[in-house]
């Protein structure tokens, strides 16, 4: 193969990826690796569908005027993920506004923007954001052909299993084994020279790669997805009530919080605030499919009214020892997903390596005996 082909599928490679990881960041509720905007609120920064480098907020460091940010609204577009700038901070939180809005987040029905609100920071190097112009006009296209696939084939199937992400994966695994089982069919009974078709056909090793992108995806969304920061709602009042989510002022009170693992595998869970919650345990493992009870301890402000705390849960796939995933999320809460994902998709990737093969899907020879010629030859 020549330097041509090797470059040409890398491109393909990394197109590949960089869209799948555009997806999954909107199937996950927070930008992946990109970002983009679907308003003009930002112009002329960012126009519609203009994308940019969203960095974690774990990695970006503290947040300081001038920004861009993206955070989980609690009002703003029907409370979803909002991307704006910084303006201004106050003691309850930011202040943000769009580049191109007369007035502030604040100034409307968004409270203050807290730390644990905010997913992803965009890159400004040199202090302007870096845009990718046009991106998420593409990916919009792409996740809504995908979606009304999925839509159609839920609707045909009469099942809600391919839906979402872990409908996306199943999708993605029978689209690539099916072309793979028909290629490979076709091929072993076409009797066509080997030397013209060396260099027809899918690339197994891209299959390969989408494939464990697409696991990798899965197992991600099973762990960031239900992760995050949480809403408590408090009411500081000048009695004690029997109400769990009224607190007398200037006391602690305890709220109780459920952990919910809906996951196939058990789940190590941890729970930290910067709002002065106190949760106890503060880490839990959550068994398969069931629930857990932790008991939050809230000190109420010393003026009555209506208060909100955050939470932050993050979770992790029980696959690797409790003791291991502890001490990687104390170097960094990112590194036991970059683990995790890395450990699971490298052993997809070696299994769908060791099926597929290397070579092309269409170079199959004649004189090359394989599973289905020899299941063919069975068949009366």
């Amino acid at each position: 193969m020549g330097l041509g082909s090797r470059l040409g599928q890398l491109i393909e490679l990394l197109v590949a990826a960089l869209v799948l990881a555009m997806i999954a960041g909107q199937l996950l509720g927070q930008p992946a690796v990109v970002g983009y905007v679907e308003t003009g609120s930002m112009a002329p920064t960012l126009a519609p569908g203009d994308g940019f480098v969203a960095v974690p907020a774990a990695l970006a460091g503290p947040i300081e005027e001038g920004d861009v940010v993206t955070f989980r609204a609690e009002q703003l577009h029907g409370g979803g993920l909002t991307t704006h700038r910084v303006v201004g901070e106050t003691e309850r939180g930011y202040v943000t506004r769009g580049d191109a809005n007369p007035f502030t987040d604040q100034d409307g029905v968004e409270p203050p923007v807290k730390d644990d609100q905010i997913v992803a920071v965009a890159w400004r190097p040199g202090g302007e954001v870096f845009v990718l112009p046009g991106i998420g006009a593409a990916v919009t296209g792409v996740r809504a052909a995908l979606e009304g696939g999925q839509t159609m084939l839920a609707q045909f199937l009469g099942t809600r299993a391919v839906l979402g992400t872990q409908g996306f994966a199943y999708l993605l695994f029978a689209v690539t084994g099916a072309y793979y089982v028909v290629s490979t069919w076709r091929d072993d009974g076409a009797g066509r020279d080997r030397t013209r078709e060396r260099d027809a056909g899918v690339d197994p090793r891209t299959i390969t790669v989408v494939g464990t992108l697409a696991v990798v995806l899965v197992v991600t969304a099973a762990m960031v997805g239900p992760s995050g920061a949480q809403r408590i709602d408090v009411v500081s009042a000048e009695f004690e009530s029997p109400n769990p989510g009224v607190i007398e002022r200037g006391t602690t009170g305890t709220v109780n919080y459920t952990v919910t693992n809906d996951a196939a595998v058990p789940a190590v869970v941890y729970l930290e605030s910067n709002d002065g919650v106190a949760a106890d345990p503060s880490t839990t493992t959550v068994s398969a499919r069931t629930e857990r009870t932790v008991v939050l301890a809230i000190t109420a402000p010393g003026e009555t009214g209506h208060y909100r705390y955050y939470l932050t849960e993050r979770r992790y796939l029980a696959v690797l020892p409790t003791p291991l995933i502890d001490a990687l999320y104390r170097l960094h809460p990112w590194l036991p997903v970059a683990v995790i994902d890395a450990v699971l998709g490298g052993v997809v990737y070696l299994a769908l390596g060791a099926a597929l093969g290397s070579e092309r899907a269409r170079s199959r020879s004649r004189d090359r005996s394989s599973w289905l010629r020899r299941l063919r030859s069975r068949v009366p």
